[in-house]
This record gives C-alpha cells, sequence and structure tokens, in this order.
C-alpha cells in the first residue's frame, strides 16, 4: 500500500472487523477503530494487538460506543479519508426477535455514518452488505442487478443501506462501495448463542463430541467465503481507481453453493472425528433455500479474486477453533 492514510472501522471488534484492522495495520496505516461490545468481543482485539505486534498497534486509536450516536460517529470520521463500515446488528432470527434494535443499529448508525463521514470530507466509504438483500429472489446465481422482496428485518435494514448510499451519491457526491457478503466465516467468528453461524457452531459440536442440530434436510445450500476473501474485496473496494467501480454494490463470495450436508461431512474429514449425532430442526423463517453468487462484477471493475475456496478456507481456520477448544485433533 501506497501512503499512509487514516481509516475507520466500525465494528472492529467484531469478526470481519478485527481481520480488516489487523490487515490495514499490517499495511502500516492508521486506524480509528469503533465497538460498543454488543457482538464483539475485547479478545478479538487483544489477538489483533498480539499479532501485529506493539509498534504497529501504536498505530491503532479505539473508540468505545455505538454508531447510533451521531457524535461518535463524527469523532471517529474526524481526519479519516476511508472508512470501512462494519457495524450492524446481525443475524436474520435475531431481527425477526426484535427489529427494532435492528433497525437502529443498522439504519440509523449507517446514516449517521454517511453523514458524519460526508461532513469529515471522507473520500469513501465502504460498507458491508448482504446476499439476504436478495430476499425472495429465486434465480441463481445472484447477480447484483435483481433483488427481490425482503424477507426479514435484516434483509431489509441492507436494502434501506444500499438505497440511502446512492441518495447520498447523488445528493452530496459522496462515494460509497457496498459489499454483499455471502456467508462469511474463518477464524474469531462467534460460536457462542442462539444465533451463532453455523460452522463455527458446529466445529465446536464435533469438537466435543456433541449432536449436530440441521436446518432441515440439509440440501440447503450457500456460497461459503472465507474472511481473507472478505479483507480482499475491502481492501480493493477502498483503494481502486476505476472510474465505474463506485456507487455500486458487489457480491464478495466464491461463486459456489454447498450443501449443509456436504459441510457436516467436510467438517468432519478435516477433523478426524466419526459421524455424529445429527437433529433436525425445522427451517429458519426467512432464510433462503438457496444461494450462490456471480462474482463477475467484483473481478471486473474491483479485480477481487478470492484466494481461497470452502475447503482452504477452511483449513486455514480449524486450527484457530481447535487451540481455543483445547481439542487434541489433527486438521487433515
Amino acid at each position: 500500500m501506497a501512503a499512509l492514510k487514516r481509516w475507520v472501522v466500525t465494528g472492529a471488534a467484531g469478526f470481519i472487523g478485527s481481520h480488516l484492522v489487523e490487515a490495514l495495520l499490517r499495511l502500516e496505516q492508521e486506524v480509528v477503530s469503533v465497538d460498543d461490545f454488543s457482538t464483539g468481543h475485547w479478545a478479538n482485539l487483544d489477538e489483533v494487538a498480539r499479532a501485529v505486534g506493539p509498534q504497529a498497534w501504536r498505530r491503532h486509536h479505539f473508540i468505545e460506543g455505538s454508531v447510533a450516536d451521531p457524535e461518535l460517529c463524527r469523532e471517529a470520521c474526524q481526519g479519516a479519508q476511508l472508512v470501512l463500515h462494519q457495524a450492524a446488528r446481525g443475524s436474520v432470527p435475531r431481527s425477526i426477535a426484535d427489529p427494532i434494535a435492528t433497525h437502529r443499529a443498522n439504519v440509523d448508525g449507517f446514516v449517521n455514518m454517511l453523514v458524519a463521514a460526508r461532513d469529515a470530507g471522507v473520500a469513501r466509504l465502504v460498507y458491508a452488505s448482504s446476499s439476504s438483500a436478495y430476499g425472495d429472489h429465486e434465480a441463481l446465481p445472484k447477480v447484483e442487478d435483481a433483488t427481490g422482496r425482503a424477507l426479514s428485518p435484516y434483509a431489509l435494514s441492507k436494502q434501506v443501506n444500499e438505497l440511502y448510499a446512492d441518495v447520498f451519491a447523488r445528493c452530496y457526491g459522496m462515494e460509497t462501495i457496498g459489499l454483499r457478503y455471502f456467508n462469511v466465516f474463518g477464524p474469531r467468528q462467534d460460536p457462542e448463542g442462539a444465533y451463532a453461524a453455523v460452522i463455527p457452531r458446529w466445529v465446536r459440536a464435533l469438537l466435543a463430541g456433541e449432536a449436530v442440530e440441521v436446518n432441515g434436510d440439509g440440501e440447503t445450500t450457500r456460497d461459503f467465503c472465507y474472511v481473507a476473501n472478505a479483507v480482499q474485496a475491502n481492501l480493493r473496494a477502498a483503494l481502486t481507481n476505476h472510474p465505474e467501480a463506485v456507487n455500486r454494490v458487489y457480491n464478495v463470495a466464491v461463486g459456489e453453493s454447498t450443501s449443509l450436508n456436504r459441510l457436516l461431512g467436510l467438517l468432519a474429514e478435516l477433523l478426524g472425528v466419526s459421524p455424529v449425532e445429527r437433529v433436525q430442526r425445522p427451517l429458519r423463517a426467512g432464510d433462503v433455500r438457496h444461494s450462490r453468487a456471480d462474482i463477475g462484477l467484483a473481478r471486473r471493475l474491483l479485480e477481487y479474486r478470492p484466494t481461497h475456496t470452502l475447503a482452504t478456507g477452511l483449513r486455514e481456520a480449524l486450527p484457530w477453533y481447535v487451540k481455543r477448544y483445547g481439542a487434541s485433533v489433527a486438521v487433515t
């Protein structure tokens, strides 16, 4: 990376956010990070500090608080050139259970960051959108300009984010880029709680020899994307000079579908554990049956090239979980 820049990363103590902070500090950038610890963890930032070392960590400034606070957003954006906005209240089921909290964090917080970035003269704001923005549009692969009706408050909040970004570009000349993440996984993804993502939840169960809960018949498919691919997409979106690349949304994925049954078999194979008891649960409200991304637009305009498939990403991520749970298994 060229000159030193001041970056803002919101949701910095979360899964993807902490990886972005680490990548930027390794690239000798200055980072202001924001988190209210509603879903993020200090342990993630502690891990970043250990990974980058004390000299790089001195280029990091942390602000504790919520993006729902406009004053905090203004403080974070002061003097910044680039914003990577990851803060959000994730999870489709959680948004169905509490739509007000989802709206406050995902919509109010997003508008607050847009206004703060505009007023601070930030060059570009890159934000986390979601594959859930495709709603009930069933065609595969998912292409950026074909979306349907939202199936959950979370999905709706991401659609609204994209609309607000477009309006701010038109009204104020801002540069924004949205990234529709498809089932990102990797180290630091939280396996705890009712709304945990499937990979860390299943890894924990397999390592403990516990029953694995499967929603539906296991033939639901997802486009699983390793976190290093998401970090690459953020950096390319923030730094691209392609004139057609800005004020768009892009799929961030690998472009491959994997069923939950295949995922479970692959996890058991890599961990070298025997098949365990499966408990079938109903399909969750708001979930789509199948998902696969077309990443052609990101390839063309952002020069995005996924470095990890599902299998290579799992081989890189699983030792982190094995170490976390103290299991005596070797990832194959």
